[in-house]
């Protein structure tokens, strides 16, 4: 009897193990469910800026690749998770932080979406602190869903600003370029 409970207690271990992942001393689920999506982690890893890690971030698809480009401009449900690790973070870095992203990822030219941009900051200028969560997911017919700590906090439309925004982590100029690769590795 003592050996099947402990066949039982390392079979439920190992399978818990395999469901979610962690990273920057954060677990992430291995499956996301938002609305009637539901999106696999294809892969995760930390934002660290001069050593210090700042967020763990994890990129949710429907189906795993490694492929940015089809991540990119794919018009399929998406997500991606950032959860804050570090106390240095504050609303003012997070809004100058995506600001710059969405520079690199349109090559400077964020005018055709500046309002989208101007939205999606305005969700960051809340204040900000370490373990807060954002979930932006990516839905085709509704847009860009961003959500703090699981409350919704608003949509933003338009295919072009999702490839903008998804571009900050998975374009040719990411703001990581070792994020870039563990968001990409399909496991």
């Amino acid at each position: 009897m003592k050996n099947l409970l402990l066949l039982i207690m390392a079979v439920v271990v190992s399978s818990t193990a395999v469901a979610q992942k962690e990273v920057g001393g954060v677990t992430l689920p291995a499956t996301q469910k938002f609305k009637e999506h539901t999106l696999h982690l294809n892969g995760a890893g930390v934002r660290e800026k001069l050593w210090i890690d700042l967020y763990a971030a994890g990129l949710y698809l429907e189906k795993k690749t490694s492929n940015a480009d089809e991540v990119l401009n794919s018009d399929k449900p998406m997500a991606i998770k950032l959860h804050i690790v570090s106390k240095l973070i504050t609303s003012d870095k997070m809004v100058e932080a995506v600001t710059e992203g969405f520079e690199k990822a349109t090559n400077g030219n964020t005018a055709p979406i500046q309002d989208e941009i101007n939205t999606m900051l305005g969700f960051f200028k809340e204040d900000i602190k370490k373990n807060d969560v954002f979930d932006l997911v990516y839905v085709p017919s509704k847009g860009v869903i961003a959500h703090k700590n699981g409350k919704e906090r608003g949509v933003v439309e338009g295919k072009e600003f999702k490839k903008a925004l998804f571009g900050i982590w998975l374009s040719n100029r990411p703001a990581d370029d070792d994020l870039k690769k563990e968001l990409l590795s399909g496991k």
